[in-house]
């Protein structure tokens, strides 16, 4: 874990934060990317001039303070970019209007101004860095990924982790990888060992042959788990 110095004494630079982000808006964020990706926005869109009360995807894929930031959070920060900014767009933090030409997305804030800046690029009232129509994006249906449950469910994703969460995520179907999770907190053993050896278990009995099943036992000996969750 790296650690930090500390705040420096004299004059240092603060970001604003509405008292509403904490009472109502961070108790909603479940997710490490969406909460790092918030953030970070949000200060840079209160600071931006008033002529351009936006940013661009472009723009935050190409800002290396942003990605070194996430690098933690998935194995790709760009795919963690990307993905806190689609949590954040669908819980409403940020609004989000794709330019068709090029196919960028511009993010405003949430707010009586940025919702303001929003309508002006709509009516072409307010200049973006590319031309051509603007349209709403379409946003998938919700679905939480592998490392999402991982968090919720077990506990802050370590890097050694999530190299090995990804492959199970391409291994595996979504359905399978939501209900392994679901088991494991049922039977109070909020351990990625005991989830990947259900969905071990399901590849090669078959899910209905497999651990999902219900059990008349939901407790185990500690040397039972040893066996259990042994490779």
């Amino acid at each position: 874990m790296k650690s930090f110095p500390g705040f420096p004494e004299g004059k240092v630079k603060y970001t604003l934060i509405p008292e509403l982000f904490f009472s109502e808006l961070m108790p909603l964020i479940d997710n490490l990317a969406e909460l790092k990706v918030t953030l970070y926005v949000y200060r840079l869109l209160t600071q931006r001039p008033s002529s351009e009360p936006y940013v661009t995807l472009a723009g935050l894929l190409g800002d290396h303070t942003l990605l070194r930031g996430l690098q933690e959070v998935a194995p790709s920060p760009q795919e963690a970019l990307r993905a806190g900014l689609e949590q954040a767009v669908a819980r409403g933090t940020l609004l989000c209007l794709v330019q068709a030409k090029g196919e960028d997305r511009v993010y405003f804030l949430n707010s009586a101004t940025g919702r303001r800046a929003r309508e002006r690029a709509q009516l072409g009232e307010l200049q973006l860095p590319r031309g051509g129509p603007l349209i709403e994006p379409t946003l998938p249906v919700s679905r939480p990924n592998i490392f999402v449950l991982y968090e919720q469910n077990i506990g802050l994703l370590q890097p050694m982790i999530a190299e090995e969460l990804q492959e199970a995520e391409q291994a595996y179907p979504q359905e399978w990888i939501e209900d392994a999770f679901r088991i494991a907190v049922e039977r109070n053993v909020r351990n990625w060992k005991y989830v990947r050896r259900i969905l071990e278990r399901w590849a090669a009995e078959g899910k209905d042959k497999g651990e999902g099943k219900p059990r008349e036992k939901t407790w185990y000996t500690e040397e039972e788990y040893k066996k259990l969750i042994k490779h």
